[in-house]
């Protein structure tokens, strides 16, 4: 369990994180959203331990973080956004000095070298200098890295950064494998990669947390999307529970509405457009859209600091 109560960095005048509260449960994926300077970069530091808060307390499992900074470290693995590596390495010697530091006992390395090769597709890698591998491989170096010790919390910020769609899809089934025992919080700026992995996201502006919400919960339904073989605006607006008629641009002799209602009024609106007489072309719930939520909350003017 990761809880993070008012959490705040600032340099000099500048607020980077600002009062920032929010739990995470084990085996949760947690997207942490936002334009470059957001502060997404700040918060992972702090929870790593590697940059201390102006204000406000982070609580893993139980410890304090800057009492039990070291025990708490050693719990987790961590993907910082420009990792650091040794380019005259190769990547199983890299592995193995990151082993070391990570405290694996030599008998134990090897396996934990080789599972996280696997699990990060280098294996036709493993010997070569990392200077001459690509930015995407490198990337998967990083992260390779921050898993070998098998961590309860993972840190991975900008995860998918210079990997090609083939990489892409195999780091979101990376990812969701490391939450079957791990919690795990990734940065990201891409919305497609909150969508397609996240369990939870957390948006930040500004240095501010500003939605916090399942994602499931956050692109619910909104309301309901109706097409008609005729004008049904009137014989809509009368069903009960429907609060608002949207009319949209007719196509193909279709009539679109979009209405104000909840879920629970679908087989009501489908029973008066049949006993209307009007045919019914789809019925369908509103998701909302997290691109659209996303530039909403970016378009609002920032809240003083």
């Amino acid at each position: 369990m990761i809880e993070v109560e008012g959490l705040t960095r600032r340099y000099g005048s500048t607020v980077a994180a600002s009062a920032v509260s929010f739990t995470a449960s084990a085996g949760q994926i947690v997207g942490l959203l936002g334009h470059n300077g957001a502060g997404k970069t700040t918060i992972m530091k702090m929870l790593a331990g590697y940059l201390e808060p102006t204000a406000g307390s982070i609580r893993i499992d139980g410890l304090v973080m800057g009492e039990a900074t070291r025990q708490i470290q050693a719990r987790l693995g961590y993907l910082p956004e420009n990792c650091p590596l040794w380019p005259e390495m190769t990547v199983i010697d890299y592995l193995d000095y990151q082993a070391s530091l990570h405290g694996l006992a030599p008998a134990s390395r090897p396996a934990a070298i080789a599972r996280a090769i696997r699990r990060t597709a280098l294996g036709e890698k493993a010997a070569a200098p990392i200077h001459t591998l690509s930015r995407g491989y490198r990337q998967r170096v990083g992260v390779a890295q921050a898993l070998l010790h098998e961590p309860q919390l993972i840190i991975l910020d900008e995860p998918t950064n210079g990997l090609d769609p083939t990489q892409i899809r195999q780091m979101r089934g990376l990812i969701r494998e490391l939450a079957g025992q791990a919690t795990v919080i990734l940065s990201t700026h891409i919305l497609q990669e909150v969508q397609a992995v996240c369990d939870r996201v957390l948006i930040l502006r500004a240095g501010r947390l500003v939605v916090d919400a399942e994602l499931a919960e956050l692109q619910r339904g909104r309301g309901l999307e109706v097409v008609t073989g005729a004008e049904a605006a009137a014989t809509l607006a009368a069903v009960p529970g429907v609060s608002e008629v949207q009319a949209q641009e007719r196509v193909d002799g279709q009539w679109r509405y979009r209405l104000a209602a909840p879920a629970t009024a679908a087989p009501a609106v489908a029973a008066a457009l049949a006993g209307a007489g009007i045919a019914l072309h789809a019925l369908t719930p509103r998701r909302r859209d997290l691109e659209a939520l996303f530039a909403e909350i970016n378009e609002q003017e920032p809240a003083d600091a």
